[in-house]
């Protein structure tokens, strides 16, 4: 990595595995950037952003030492932006959401649903990559299982944290809480990112194993 940080100075291009992800930063900044300005409501967009901040916080520090397959970046990156959208309009106020909500007749804008499911589906990937590289565990049902499990969890400490931004800021909340009157929104939370969860290992096992294999080569070589 040094080599080839080193070689860019001197004239040469920045290889694929690093010119992607500085990319991808430059992205995600510039998103913020336009969901900074004149959010619906300053406090639920710093409320609704914060994870950007841890992931950037762990992420741009370790870049280096703990490079992630490319699909992950780019998970990471979509979920940033469904975090950055529904700050900025608050999640129940998105237009896209008041879009399919005219579209397929549904009773509430389901922008939150889609921020739960990528809720299960990033992390979902990010959990798989952590434990193959990090542990003994090997691929397969188990595997799945915590995976799946360590995605709920998440998501069940998320519905805490709602939970105590309304005690805290009571009727202020509201806009962060987007439970639109449902009763069952912090069930219904839940079970759409495991779900999200269940389909990302679904459907993009297979991807990120072939990334995984080819992440471990280029460190050994």
């Amino acid at each position: 990595m040094t080599r080839n940080l080193h070689a860019a100075g001197q004239g040469f291009p920045l290889p694929p595995s690093v010119r992607e992800p500085l990319c991808l930063l430059a992205v995600a900044l510039v998103a913020l950037t336009f969901s900074a300005f004149n959010p619906h409501d300053r406090m639920t967009w710093l409320l609704e952003v914060f994870p950007f901040f841890i992931a950037a916080g762990i992420m741009v520090p370790t870049w280096r030492s703990f490079p992630l397959t490319p699909l992950l970046y780019r998970l990471i990156l979509l979920h940033c932006l469904v975090l950055l959208i529904g700050g900025h309009y608050t999640y129940a106020q998105v237009p896209f959401g008041y879009w399919l909500q005219d579209l397929f007749a549904l009773s509430r804008n389901p922008y939150d649903r889609i921020g739960h499911f990528a809720q299960g589906f990033v992390p979902a990937i990010v959990a798989r990559e952590i434990l193959l590289r990090r542990t003994p565990l090997l691929r397969g049902g188990w595997l799945f299982f915590l995976v799946a499990a360590v995605c709920l969890a998440m998501s069940a400490c998320y519905e805490f944290i709602e939970w105590w931004g309304a005690l805290i800021l009571g009727q202020e909340a509201d806009a962060f809480l987007a439970t639109q009157g449902d009763q069952w929104d912090t069930q219904w939370d839940m079970l759409t990112a495991l779900l999200g969860a269940l389909a990302s290992q679904l459907s993009l096992a297979r991807i990120h194993d072939r990334q995984l294999e080819r992440l471990a080569r280029e460190a050994r070589e």
